[in-house]
């Protein structure tokens, strides 16, 4: 019965979404989006070497 939506579904989705928001406004929540997650990316990166600093340093 719920699952998840089908092809003519995603278009009347579509089309609410760009009278809530407005084509200007979707690309840019979309823009931030992307940005966001590149550094969430780079924060885990960040992270794994500040992990790997103290055994280098343990080995000099």
């Amino acid at each position: 019965m719920f699952g998840l939506p089908r092809g003519s579904e995603w278009i009347i989705i579509l089309l609410i979404v760009i009278l809530l928001f407005g084509p200007g406004r979707i690309g840019k929540i979309a823009g931030e989006l992307g940005r966001s997650i590149k550094s969430f990316r780079e924060g885990l990166g960040g992270k794994e070497d500040e992990a790997e600093k103290p055994e280098e340093q343990e080995k000099n």
